[in-house]
């Protein structure tokens, strides 16, 4: 079984469109990209992107999108890739960014000439020719209209699972509305493809528990809304089979299947494999979270989400702003800029850091909404300076318990059979990977997850062909790479660290409210 999974469009700002074929053995047969400024330099994007005079209007242009797909297709075939043995396709789009189609685009999608590249016929499809991207933050006062319509910020997370983002404007005259994902998947499937709840949940329009859209949030953003995004479907969906563009032009099987594609975060949680209960952190630039969770309870921070996986449960994001720079600049300043020195400040230190606690915002921060540096000794008195070694686990015991309160605010449960998978560039410091165990009280596994969104598109395209029969994406992967065991909770960590966590969330407070009283780093 050759399963492809194609646009997989994310990153900073916008990572290359990828393409993925796994067979049977889920061994990755074929792998390529399309770098959007690099390949198709005629577009004249910056990472992908247009940035705006204003800076705060970010788009792409849709016809580049497009091209993409062409030329990467037009590369799997010049390499004599068998399209016909690919059984099923699936795909992830980057989140919050939105395609607006014209009336009659439908018709011009399913007649497509196979004698010409897809975009070639789709150029006056598009009734706004560059999309709004997750970057975009133009519309700041549509979202505080929103969450005024429906009775607040917390109100509309409740419904929505996140308060109102900077997300999709909805003004242009269009027939239909896709996002990112959804629109890729209406190029193959030749027709308009329904948004999936998992990316359609990122929307603030759908109803998380319901899995339906929000009366009352179409109706505070737009009339007519509700037709032109069509009806939301799970995440497993097969939509239909390929259009007969790609059967005629590439030699795909006519019962080459669609399975729903979503959004890159939702598709990266499948490509890591995670199962309910464990949580994934990405230590990087910034650090981000991902979580499984069974009962959610939205919150003003984080985004709550439908299982791409799972339709009966759910999953979190949470962002922290302050990661690797953080770190680093710490490193930089208490361990002469070497790793190994930070590793050994670390290790000469007690866990808990005898009750010493610390708060590291070299930016304004998100999780919670704060900034600056903030000291505390045992006695919760604000002291200016820590002794070096004292400085370095206060910044990472900081880092990973503002991680596990924010967690459990989102309605996260450590349980017995919890596993946290480590990914990014702190991943490789087992020491820094120590105090992540400790203070979840939880074993730390390291994985491999380059290209995981695209990867997990590929999981899903097989998952889907059997989702109907109740098949777990489990059972589905069960022969794919194991994460590797990298280290367990010290014995009494989780005695250790329940004060402290306790003591770390009320002091956090006390930060949000008097950020003017922050310490400035030495």
């Amino acid at each position: 079984m050759h399963c492809t999974s194609t646009p997989m469009i994310d990153l900073k700002y916008m990572a290359p469109l990828k393409v993925i074929a796994i067979d049977e053995q889920l061994r990755v047969i074929y792998e390529d990209n399309v770098h959007f400024d690099k390949d198709l330099p005629e577009f004249k994007t910056q990472g992908g992107v247009y940035i705006h005079s204003d800076r705060l209007t970010v788009t792409s242009p849709v016809l580049m999108w497009v091209k993409a797909l062409d030329l990467i297709l037009e590369k799997m075939k010049s390499s004599g890739f068998n399209f016909s043995q690919v059984r099923a396709l699936s795909g992830a789009g980057q989140q919050h960014g939105s395609v607006y189609w014209k009336k009659g685009s439908i018709q011009i999608l399913k007649n497509a000439s196979s004698e010409l590249p897809l975009h070639q016929s789709l150029k006056a499809c598009f009734s706004i020719s560059n999309s709004p991207i997750w970057m975009d933050s133009s519309t700041a006062s549509q979202c505080s209209a929103l969450e005024k319509a429906v009775g607040g910020a917390q109100h509309l997370a409740s419904i929505t699972g996140s308060r109102a983002y900077e997300l999709v404007p909805v003004g242009a005259p269009q027939k239909r509305i896709s996002l990112v994902s959804s629109f890729a998947a209406s190029l193959f499937l030749g027709a308009y493809a329904p948004i999936d709840y998992s990316d359609g949940s990122g929307m603030n329009l759908l109803q998380i528990w319901e899995k339906v859209w929000s009366v009352s949030c179409l109706d505070a953003c737009a009339p007519g809304l509700e037709e032109k995004l069509g009806c939301p479907v799970p995440s497993h969906s097969v939509l239909g089979p390929i259009s007969p563009y790609y059967s005629q032009r590439y030699g795909f099987s006519p019962d080459c299947k669609i399975v729903a594609f979503t959004g890159d975060n939702p598709a990266s949680l499948a490509g890591m494999r995670l199962q309910e209960g464990d949580i994934a952190i990405s230590l990087g630039t910034s650090d981000t979270l991902f979580l499984w969770i069974q009962e959610p309870t939205p919150a003003l921070e984080g985004h709550i989400l439908c299982n791409p996986v799972d339709s009966q449960t759910y999953m979190a994001l949470l962002c922290f702003k302050n990661g690797s720079l953080m770190r680093e600049r710490i490193r930089d300043d208490c361990a002469s800029g070497s790793w190994d020195e930070f590793s050994k400040a670390l290790s000469s230190t007690v866990a808990g850091n005898n009750g010493n606690l610390g708060f590291y915002f070299d930016v304004m921060e998100i999780t919670p909404e704060a900034v600056g540096i903030h000291r505390f000794n045992k006695d919760n008195q604000k002291v200016s300076d820590f002794p070096k070694e004292v400085e370095i686990r206060a910044l990472i015991e900081g880092q990973f318990m503002a991680k596990r309160i924010h967690a459990e605010k989102l309605g996260y449960k450590v349980m017995p059979r919890t596993r946290i998978l480590a990914t990014g560039g702190a991943s490789h410091n087992k020491k820094i990977l120590q105090v992540l165990s400790d203070v979840f009280n939880a074993p730390v596994y390291t994985i491999d997850t380059a290209n995981s969104a695209c990867l997990g598109s590929a999981y899903r395209a097989i998952h889907g062909l059997v989702a109907e029969t109740n098949v777990s994406l489990a059972d589905v992967v069960k022969l794919a790479p194991q994460p590797r065991l990298a280290v367990i909770p010290t014995a009494g960590a989780e005695e250790l660290y329940r004060p402290l966590l306790k003591r770390y969330a009320e002091l956090e407070q006390k930060v949000i409210h008097n950020p003017t009283s922050s310490c400035l780093a030495k």
